[in-house]
């Protein structure tokens, strides 16, 4: 009875947060790129209606249905087999969502009768298709990481392992459970941006939809490997920052610097990623100027040196707390390497610089 009782105050938690995470969404789009932007309360929760009633009848179908079908799928399916059903299915849920948002936006007198049904349930089922695929496909990739990690770490409790073995395992677990842990603060920034801008500028939405595109192929793969090229991971860090430079325009600077001798070196996925977005967001969004910032990577004595610099307000770098960005990357380095590589943060007001220095590993 407990066990259930536990289980049901986690689901009822489970969707208040799935409530506010939509309400929030809606309200910080109504108000950074609606323009005019309302000034009352009441303009702003009529603007930001019908984006809430929308991402939330179709969050809401998703997670009542993906929570019971994957594992269902994972037990009788192949792994394309499985991925098929899974995004058909949330095409179709996409589909369904946006249907019945129009219709209770019609119903409570939101558009005019019933005649305007289809147009507007056309209209939203491009953008809803997409922003459903993505965090369905998202979702399901961290539940299964969680779940590989809970996997292992009964395993080690149930069975003598080889302890060499069970080091091995442990690190792997551990690892995939610290970038699920990064993914979404890196992906929730990024369509945050495009759901904002859906309803002001289809052209520059689609824009960013397709370098969200390329930025999947790199990071929503559960199979792929912690460590990529420097020149990809580069890739990534400009795709981002081109998504981010729509939502501040030129309050956001930025060079890229990698050289020749380096663009094979091996990083870890998402590391230098994650550094940069920690420079937005403490650097650019701090302050009405916006900031610039530098990635930088070369080789040198036989060491690579990554230096991500701004010159933002900076911070205390005492006081990072172990969910921090900088402090994930920290554990990373230290479960990939252990002693050899390390991670400086050197932080004043108007500069501000993190510097990785690794071994040169290339494929």
């Amino acid at each position: 009875m407990g066990a259930r009782g536990t289980s049901a105050m986690m689901h009822a938690t489970d969707w208040l947060g799935l409530l506010a995470i939509n309400a929030v969404a809606n309200v910080v789009a109504v108000l950074t790129l609606q323009v005019p932007a309302p000034s009352f309360g009441f303009e702003i929760a009529t603007s930001a209606g019908p984006g809430f009633l929308i991402s939330t009848c179709i969050s809401a179908m998703c997670a009542i249905v993906l929570p019971r079908l994957v594992p269902f799928l994972y037990v009788r399916c192949r792994p394309l087999t499985r991925w098929l059903i899974v995004i058909a299915t949330l095409v179709a849920l996409a589909g369904l969502g946006s249907a019945l948002a129009v219709a209770l936006a019609t119903a409570i007198g939101v558009f005019e009768n019933w005649g305007v049904f289809v147009p507007q349930w056309m209209a939203t089922m491009k953008i809803a298709i997409f922003m459903t695929l993505v965090f369905g496909i998202y979702s399901t990739i961290t539940n299964a990481l969680r779940a590989r990690l809970e996997h292992t770490t009964l395993a080690l409790r149930t069975k003598e392992r080889d302890e060499a073995e069970a080091r091995r395992i442990a690190s792997d677990a551990q690892l995939a459970s610290l970038e699920s842990r990064v993914n979404p603060h890196f992906f929730f920034n990024t369509l945050n941006s495009i759901a904002a801008l859906t309803r002001e500028d289809a052209v520059r939405a689609e824009r960013m939809t397709t370098q969200l595109a390329s930025l999947m192929r790199s990071s929503l793969s559960a199979d792929a490997a912690p460590l990529v090229p420097l020149e990809q991971e580069a890739q990534s860090v400009r795709d981002y920052l081109e998504i981010e430079q729509v939502r501040f325009g030129q309050r956001l600077r930025y060079d890229i610097q990698i050289a020749a001798d380096a663009s094979q070196a091996l990083v870890p996925r998402l590391s230098v990623q994650t550094v940069v977005e920690n420079s937005v967001k403490y650097a650019v969004s701090a302050q009405l100027a916006g900031a610039s910032i530098t990635i930088s990577g070369c080789r040198e004595n036989g060491r690579l040196h990554l230096i991500v610099a701004d010159d933002g307000p900076g911070f205390d770098v005492t006081t990072i707390p172990d969910g921090h960005g900088l402090a994930l990357i920290r554990a990373r380095l230290a479960l990939l390497y252990e002693d050899d590589a390390t991670l400086t943060i050197r932080s004043q007001e108007g500069r501000t610089a993190v510097e990785m220095n690794l071994p040169v590993d290339v494929l």
